[in-house]
């Protein structure tokens, strides 16, 4: 779709219609009393569409300009004067009830449609329309943290923008050193859950050849990524995160690589919040990299644990839990120590009861709803995944300390038992999960079932290897993270994992920063991942210096697409 003429040609309307509306209003000193709520009314009464335009145009123009206060009192306007027709209403249920036709089913239907969502979808034709609507659902979502009552508002937003963002208009894109400098921009804006420090850093995110980024995109939001997942091509699934995000490593031939790893998903637009794209993300990713590397066959995550931490300090501050051994309450006690992080032997101690505590919470831990308390994992079980391993040392920085003292987990793909887990977990709640993770939990009476591939035991209690295992690396639930990963902190993580994912979960995730629907994506926080106008020149000359130093062939490369 050419993005660019269409929008064009809304301005070209626009602009026509802006002069009719002058021709046709009072005079200036009645004009000036308008007010926008009153503008909303005349676009639901009128009929032309040159007309429409512009005045869908005049009315995002004007709420832009307001401030907070204002902004709220136009809310207020919309949930008080704009919800369903109650005279039409009350005739339709009369009709219904009388005689039940597709007719009187079809008019009960309009009359029960709130005249917010006719009012929106007029203000979607406006030039930039849907842009404004997404930035206007952003202040909603900000104003409800203290006026819930304005819900039946966001109602109707996520309706419409269910359809507007369904998957069938997302475009998938790759990103690498040759995309526009614009749009790379953004993506170390918006990168929520590894904070991508500067170009270098992002170069060697999606640059070398066992380096993957792609995101989705919407031809209504011309280069602005709507969610984006960054993977890496290893010969094994990982159990730190330093490894993967250092600076200095060896890339590997892609060709000879047997796992893709989705190291961190950021949802980009905080007024997409609840309209859930990580499912169709990492489903649409799967399918592009098998065809590009036929010999992977093992697909996870490396996902953090953001809601282990706040349950692990709960549970020790609770002398009646049974969250733990006493052996393991008094070693857990060393996480109290300054510094405990940097001491090899404190990490060798703590290893074992922090692998055991992290497999309870998982096994365990419910939220208020009877759900998994862990945002991420109810996304990844959601889609199908199953939790296949806990991870300790996996993330010794600030970040990592602060959110879950270090721990990080494995959700695996196994592309034969998605749909069985996804209707097990979506019926049931259950947390499927390998042998070994289970093995490590203490016993509680929550909700545990093993997936359709884990059926069977090994003497060890590892997960079978045969059958729909077979070619899947094997791996242990007590992973020992590389030497590298206890002897030095890994990078330092980005400040949006907790961070509203776009929804009902606020983005406390990073896959499934699921941010709305049970955990999905992280979005980073709202002061930093509001989309701003990117300095191209700028972005391009940054560019360009990376690539000059870190490779001739990406500069060269990146020279010529400029």
């Amino acid at each position: 779709m050419n993005t660019s003429f269409f929008g064009e040609l809304l301005t070209t309307i626009s602009e026509r219609g802006r002069s009719l509306l002058e021709r046709r209003r009072e005079p200036p000193s009645q004009t000036r009393s308008e007010t926008l709520v009153d503008l909303c009314d005349s676009l639901l009464s009128g009929r032309g569409e040159a007309s429409g335009t512009a005045l869908a145009r005049e009315i995002l123009q004007r709420y832009e300009e307001l401030k907070t206060g204002p902004r709220i009192a136009f809310f207020e306007a919309l949930l008080e004067r704009f919800g369903p027709d109650r005279a039409r209403l009350e005739a339709a249920i009369a009709a219904w009830a009388v005689a039940q036709t597709d007719a009187t089913s079809h008019e009960l239907h309009l009359a029960a449609e709130p005249r917010r969502q006719e009012l929106f979808r007029r203000l979607n034709l406006a030039p930039h329309g849907t842009a404004s609507l997404v930035k206007m659902r952003e202040h909603l979502l900000a104003a409800m943290a203290r006026r819930p009552d304005l819900d039946p508002i966001d109602a109707d937003f996520r309706h419409l923008f269910a359809s507007w963002f369904n998957r069938g208009f997302l475009v998938l894109r790759r990103i690498d050193w040759s995309t526009p400098a614009a749009v790379l921009e953004k993506i170390i804006r918006y990168e929520a859950v590894h904070q991508i420090r500067d170009w270098s850093d992002l170069h060697a995110r999606v640059d070398p050849p066992d380096r993957r980024c792609y995101a989705f995109f919407h031809p209504a939001l011309v280069d602005e990524p709507l969610i984006f997942v960054e993977v890496a091509l290893t010969r094994e699934i990982p159990g730190a995160i330093g490894p993967i995000l250092a600076a200095e490593r060896e890339p590997i031939d892609p060709e000879r690589a047997t796992t893709a790893v989705f190291y961190s998903i950021s949802n980009c637009q905080r007024g997409l919040a609840s309209i859930s794209f990580g499912s169709f993300l990492i489903k649409q990713v799967v399918s592009e990299i098998t065809r590009d590397f036929p010999r992977l066959t093992t697909f996870v995550t490396l996902s953090p644990a953001p809601n282990f931490g706040a349950w692990l300090k709960r549970e020790r501050a609770n002398p009646e839990s049974q969250s733990f051994s006493e052996a393991d309450r008094v070693a857990l006690a060393r996480l109290d120590e300054d510094g405990w992080w940097e001491s090899k032997p404190t990490l060798d101690e703590l290893r074992e009861p922090m692998m055991r505590a992290g497999a309870t919470f998982y096994m365990n831990a419910r939220d208020r709803k009877g759900r998994p308390a862990d945002s991420v994992a109810r996304f990844h079980l959601g889609n199908g995944a199953r939790l296949e391993r806990v991870n300790w040392p996996a993330d010794l920085s600030e970040r990592g300390r602060a959110q879950s003292f270090g721990l990080m987990v494995n959700y695996l793909y196994d592309l034969g038992d998605i749909e069985q887990n996804h209707e097990a977990y979506a019926e049931t709640r259950v947390v499927i999960a390998a042998n070994p993770v289970r093995k490590l939990a203490r016993p509680s009476k929550a909700l545990v079932a093993t997936g359709k591939a884990d059926k069977g035991k090994d003497k060890d209690g590892a997960a079978p290897g045969k059958g729909k295992d077979k070619g899947r690396a094997e791996t242990p639930a007590l992973a020992a993270p590389a030497s590298k990963a206890i002897a030095a902190p890994a990078p330092v993580v980005g400040d949006g994992a907790d961070a509203a994912a776009g929804g009902a979960e606020a983005g406390k995730a990073d896959l499934g920063k699921t941010g709305g629907v049970g955990g999905e994506p992280a979005t980073r926080d709202a002061g930093t991942a509001a989309p701003a106008k990117a300095d191209a020149a700028k972005a391009d000359a940054a560019k360009a210096e990376i690539g000059k130093s870190v490779s001739g062939r990406a500069a060269a490369e990146t020279q010529t697409a400029r």
